[in-house]
């Protein structure tokens, strides 16, 4: 692969490293974490993890971030998208509660 020329160095790239394009490192593990505290802890970090994945999924589908993290990521995404469901179901329950109590419907 290296080869002296005179007092310089000279060395050969293999042709498919020089034609590889660069792309971005996936953040699938870290989509996957915000999912699931979202799920467990907190559902902003579950708004983050929708966020998040849905803009990484999209530069994976045009080639500009790695691919290999596909499957991580749409977990992260989903558990994102399920913990702010949980709240908006948690919400809408809390405000039947609330508003039977106000006008004297006992649950």
């Amino acid at each position: 692969m290296a080869k002296a020329e005179s007092d310089r160095l000279v060395v050969e790239v293999a042709p498919h490293y020089a034609e590889r394009p660069l792309v971005l490192a996936h953040r699938g593990t870290a989509v996957l974490v915000l999912g699931i505290l979202g799920v467990a802890a907190c559902f902003i970090f579950g708004v983050i993890a929708w966020v998040m994945g849905s803009s990484d999924l999209r530069e994976m589908d045009a080639h500009i971030m790695d691919s290999s993290g596909r499957g991580l990521t749409q977990a992260g995404t989903t558990c994102g998208i399920l913990s702010v469901i949980m709240v908006g179901l948690w919400a809408a329950g809390a405000s039947v509660t609330m508003i039977a109590s106000a006008i004297g419907i006992m649950f």
